[in-house]
């Protein structure tokens, strides 16, 4: 039995990097993602240390669980795909091969589209910042919305690529609405960054 693999968030940057480096099936793109989440968390962060309002103390609050949140759901997505990998190596005329193929493509869409969730409420809450924040660190408010944005796609391109065998699944609805959310908020901010 091997021991549990380290989480992402207690390895130095530079082994992260290999490990995304690496010919392995995970970490991949969905733990990318969550790591972006992460960053943009951690500017939301630093902007509300800046600012003493009670409205940037609630954003500080929800940024760090969305933080803790990203990183967990980085190591969730690093393991969700092997169970797909099992199922596509399975003999072409195995009669199980295309049930068990569906149910891990299901299974692995979980965490991209909790990644596309938490990204679209880190870009909401970034464009809080730019709106109320303290106006020296609207540059981060607006590359967190950024980070934010760009994850909450990356996940649901995941997500869509998993469920491409099931039109109808309503999470595909779902996270196509992540997008938009994330997208708007990403206007938002950039909007008032340059007005």
């Amino acid at each position: 039995m091997q021991p549990p693999a380290a989480g992402l968030a207690d390895l130095p940057l530079s082994e992260v990097l290999e490990r995304l480096a690496a010919r392995t099936p995970g970490p991949g793109a969905g733990s990318a993602s969550a790591l972006s989440c992460a960053l943009a968390a951690g500017l939301i962060e630093m902007a509300c240390q800046f600012d003493s309002s009670v409205m940037a103390q609630g954003r500080l609050v929800r940024a760090t669980a969305l933080r803790e949140r990203a990183l967990g759901l980085a190591d969730q997505d690093r393991d969700s795909y092997q169970p797909v990998l099992d199922a596509l190596a399975m003999p072409a005329d195995d009669l199980q091969r295309e049930t068990r193929l569906a149910a891990a493509r299901s299974a692995a869409s979980s965490s991209p589209l909790a990644i596309a969730g938490v990204a679209a409420q880190l870009a909401g809450i970034a464009a809080e910042c730019a709106e109320s924040g303290n106006e020296h660190l609207i540059g981060e408010a607006v590359a967190a919305a950024e980070l934010a944005d760009g994850a909450c796609r990356a996940a649901a391109h995941l997500v869509r690529l998993n469920l491409r065998e099931s039109p109808g699944d309503p999470r595909r609805t779902e996270v196509s609405g992540l997008v938009q959310s994330a997208a708007r908020a990403l206007e938002e901010a950039f909007a008032l960054a340059s007005g």
